[in-house]
């Protein structure tokens, strides 16, 4: 037997999601990553909060990343992706929306930041972008990205979330039910999934 090619199989959503988060505490992070990869998504960026009980530095950090990009490996394998996340190196909040404005690979993306404010809805938030269209551009192109900001146990404090707000961000909501920190991400990177990949023939892990 020859191996006569390779087979092109793309599973990647038509649209680039960094889900940027407060890292859960305990083991819930590894399931978070684990389950934000096997639902397409591009980078995740971990954060530490006011809130936070997980507070990562130094080696430590670095230590948990690697760690945590091996659980994107993973599950890149059993979803049947060929492109892997990014994991990115944990940063603080403040530090990172002072940054991620500039950051080339976000240049262009629309922010949301999870609130239990007065906010639209992630669907109404989702609108103004055309599903057929982002299908066609793969999101290569401005307009196509997205990074949607949420806290880890208790939340953005009221200063970060302003913070976001005044950087620009939009305040998002999920509905009237208090999500937990390694379920809210989750939730919205399957809606944007949902409505942006279209009718597809799903699939089923074994």
């Amino acid at each position: 037997m020859r191996i006569q090619g390779a087979l092109q199989v793309d599973r990647e959503l038509p649209i680039r999601v960094t889900l940027a988060m407060g890292m859960p505490a305990n083991d819930r992070m590894d399931a978070l990553i684990e389950k934000a990869t096997e639902l397409g998504v591009h980078a995740i960026q971990p954060l530490v909060c006011e809130h936070s009980v997980l507070r990562l530095d130094g080696e430590r950090a670095a230590k948990k990343v690697a760690h945590w990009q091996a659980v994107a490996i993973s599950a890149c394998e059993q979803s049947g992706r060929a492109v892997v996340p990014d994991v990115l190196s944990v940063q603080t909040l403040q530090s990172w929306l002072r940054t991620s404005l500039e950051a080339p690979a976000l240049l262009g993306a629309r922010r949301g930041v999870l609130s239990l404010r007065r906010a639209v809805s992630l669907r109404q938030w989702l609108s103004a972008e055309k599903p057929g269209e982002a299908a066609a551009s793969h999101a290569s192109s401005s307009g196509r990205d997205f990074v949607f900001l949420s806290g880890p146990e208790g939340g953005l404090s009221a200063a970060e979330e302003q913070a976001a707000l005044d950087a620009g961000w939009t305040a998002i909501t999920l509905g009237a039910r208090v999500l937990r920190a390694d379920t809210a991400p989750l939730a919205a990177l399957s809606v944007m999934g949902s409505v942006f990949e279209g009718h597809q023939a799903p699939g089923f892990g074994m």
